[in-house]
């Protein structure tokens, strides 16, 4: 009999695992469809979400009971990150028409959303279970959009697993190599304010903002430069 019952426990463990990969895999695949159908160089159609808002709903109830383990690091976090990126266009989508994401009260800080288990804010998946599990991860500010033209672009498509790695190096490369994210002129650069507002994780293991930022570029920038931050520009990423 304990024979039977370590089988048949063994049996249902394997099951609902078999169950959440499946569940994940599908999130991964509806997620890379909508950012597709929906993302234009960099910017969003929130009004044509906004008229037929099904395909998201579908793809953030499936979203709700996912279950990922950090030890599966790459899944865990592109997950995370695409339910960030999702959840910031719902609150967007449901304000719809707005001007910026600063206008919806709470957006980032105080509206929990029903993701992965938990009831979550914005704030808190980027910061508790991006930032804080991964802390030397500092690439993550260039894949988490936070609806602002200021932000880096949002892709067209999903993060996985399998191109994470390829995907936040590109989008890293991208963001610093653009004059218009880092403005450079004679001896001084202008950097984005999220070099302000998270400079502890660019500078870690003493190097400079400019020491990060040259690691990605193809110019690089003089290490004596003076450097300043522009003001980060909330302006809804929406198409025209």
């Amino acid at each position: 009999m304990k024979t039977n019952m370590t089988i048949l426990t063994l049996f249902l463990t394997l099951f609902v695992q078999l169950g959440m990969t499946q569940d994940t895999e599908s999130f991964f695949t509806k997620a890379d469809a909508f950012f597709g159908k929906h993302v234009k160089n960099g910017l969003v159609d929130y009004k044509a979400i906004k008229e037929n808002p099904s395909e998201l709903h579908s793809i953030l109830e499936l979203a709700k009971d996912i279950s990922v383990s950090k030890s599966d690091s790459k899944t865990y976090q592109a997950f995370w990150i695409n339910g960030y990126n999702l959840y910031v266009i719902k609150g967007i989508v449901d304000n719809y028409p707005v001007k910026s994401p600063l206008d919806i009260n709470g957006f980032f800080d105080k509206t929990k959303r029903e993701i992965g288990g938990k009831q979550i804010t914005l704030n808190d998946i980027e910061n508790k279970l991006l930032r804080a599990n991964f802390p030397r991860e500092a690439r993550f500010h260039f894949v988490l959009v936070c609806a602002g033209l200021g932000c880096p672009p949002i892709i067209n498509e999903a993060y996985t697993l399998d191109s994470l790695e390829s995907q936040l190096q590109r989008q890293t490369e991208l963001a610093l190599n653009n004059p218009d994210f880092i403005k450079v002129k004679g001896n001084k650069v202008q950097l984005s304010q999220i070099f302000e507002w998270y400079k502890s994780d660019f500078t870690q293991g003493g190097k400079s903002e400019v020491e990060f930022i040259n690691q990605y570029r193809t110019e690089k920038i003089d290490s004596d430069v003076k450097v300043g931050y522009y003001a980060y520009d909330w302006t809804l990423n929406a198409t025209k």
